[in-house]
C-alpha cells in the first residue's frame, strides 16, 4: 500500500459568515472543525476583493487564534457566493485577467497568514443570480483559472514551506457537470465540496437536503445522485466532499394542502437555522416532525398555518455521515456556522465521523 493511500481522516469543513460583520469566534469549536472557509470575498476589475477590509482583517486574526485550540485547523478564504459571483465570468476570460485574479487571491492569504482559497462560483456558464455575467467560454475558462491559482499556491507553498489548499463549492445538480470540466479541474484540487442543498422547487414541498430521492414524491435532484455524477465525471471519491444544511427551507402552502410534503406552494423563502428549530419549534407551536425514511430527510409542517420546513437534523446528518464512510468520500462541509450555534449537527458529525 502506498504511504499516501492510507485512509485519511475526514474533513469537517464549516463555513463561518464574515459578510455579516464581526464573527464571534468564542461559539465556534475549533475542536470539531479541521476547516473553516471565511465566506465571503468579493471579485471586483478581476480581483480578489476585501468589501470590508477592517472587519475582514480582525475576522482573519480571532478565526488564527482558533489554531491555539486546534493546530490542525485550516483557514481559507472563499471567494464568490449566491451574491458575489456576477464577476467571476470576466475574471476568467483571459490569461492576463486570470493571473491577476490568482495574484490577488493568493496575495490576501499570504498577508493574513491563511491557508488557502475556496472558488465558490455560482455558476460557470449558466445562470446564477439575477444579473450575473456568463459565457459559454467559462467552461474552459473555469479550468485555467483554477490552474493558475494553483500555480500562485504552489509558489507561495514554495515560499513558506507550508501546504496551501485549492478547493471548490459546486451546484449539487447536473447542469453543473455540463458547463465545467470536472475531469480537468479535480487535478488542480484538494477538495470539491458538493453543495447538496438547496434541492427544492417552487411547486411543491418537498425536501431541500435530502440523500435519497422520495419514494411518495420523487424529484430532480437529491445528495446520493450528486456525489454518484460527479464521481462518474472524473472527480475521486476522497475529494468530493458532503455539503449539510445547518439551516432549513420554508414554505407556506396552499390551503388545499393536507399532509405538508407534496402539497402545492404559495411562497417560499430562507428558513431559520436549526439550533432554532430544535429549541423553539419541533413538535412545539403546533409544529409536528416527520421523517421520510426513503429520502433519510427530516421536515416539519403546521397544519393550522400549512407553514412547512425542511432541513437537516442529528438523524439526517448520521446517514449521511454513514455514507461518506461507505463511499470513501473526503468528509462533509456545512452551510453555514450561525445556523446552529448550539452545536447540535456538528455534534453529531464528529460523532458519526469517528
Amino acid at each position: 500500500m502506498q504511504l499516501d493511500r492510507l485512509p485519511k481522516k475526514k474533513v469537517v469543513i464549516g463555513y463561518v459568515g464574515g459578510f455579516r460583520g464581526l464573527v464571534d469566534v468564542r461559539r465556534i469549536s475549533a475542536e470539531k472543525l479541521t476547516h473553516i472557509n471565511y465566506a465571503f470575498v468579493d471579485v471586483k476589475n478581476n480581483r480578489a476583493f476585501l468589501h470590508h477590509e477592517a472587519t475582514d482583517t480582525v475576522n482573519f486574526q480571532q478565526l488564527n487564534l482558533l489554531k491555539l485550540k486546534n493546530p490542525d485547523l485550516k483557514i481559507l478564504i472563499s471567494i464568490g457566493g449566491w451574491a458575489w459571483s456576477e464577476n467571476f465570468s470576466d475574471a476568467a476570460l483571459s490569461d492576463t485577467s486570470r493571473k491577476a485574479f490568482a495574484e490577488s487571491a493568493v496575495k490576501i492569504i499570504e498577508k493574513f497568514k491563511l491557508d488557502g482559497v475556496d472558488i465558490d462560483w455560482e455558476y460557470p456558464g449558466i445562470a446564477g443570480e439575477e444579473g450575473n455575467v456568463f459565457r459559454p467560454e467559462d467552461k474552459q475558462n473555469f479550468t485555467l483559472m483554477l490552474k493558475e491559482l494553483r500555480l500562485e499556491l504552489d509558489s507561495l507553498e514554495k515560499k513558506q514551506q507550508s501546504k496551501k489548499l485549492l478547493t471548490i463549492a459546486v451546484g449539487g445538480f447536473t447542469n453543473f457537470i455540463h458547463h465545467t470540466e470536472m475531469d480537468k479541474v479535480q487535478q488542480y484540487l484538494d477538495f470539491v465540496n458538493l453543495m447538496t442543498y438547496d434541492f427544492y422547487n417552487s411547486d411543491f414541498a418537498g425536501h431541500h437536503t435530502n440523500l435519497y430521492n422520495s419514494k411518495s414524491h420523487p424529484a430532480e435532484n437529491y445528495a446520493d445522485k450528486t456525489f454518484r455524477e460527479f464521481a462518474a465525471a472524473g472527480v475521486p471519491a476522497d475529494k468530493l466532499v458532503m455539503g449539510i444544511a445547518f439551516y432549513s427551507r420554508a414554505f407556506t402552502l396552499k390551503e388545499s394542502a393536507k399532509n405538508g410534503l407534496g402539497d402545492s406552494v404559495l411562497k417560499s423563502s430562507y428558513g431559520k437555522g436549526y439550533t432554532f428549530l430544535k429549541d423553539s419549534l419541533i413538535n412545539q407551536k403546533g409544529f409536528k416532525k416527520y421523517y421520510d425514511k426513503d429520502a433519510k430527510a427530516s421536515y416539519l409542517y403546521n397544519a393550522a398555518s400549512r407553514e412547512y420546513m425542511t432541513y437537516d437534523d442529528e438523524r439526517s446528518v448520521k446517514a449521511k455521515c454513514e455514507y461518506v464512510l461507505k463511499n470513501n468520500m473526503g468528509g462533509v462541509m456545512f452551510w453555514e456556522y450561525d445556523s446552529d450555534l448550539n452545536g447540535y449537527l456538528l455534534n453529531q458529525i464528529n460523532k458519526s465521523l469517528k
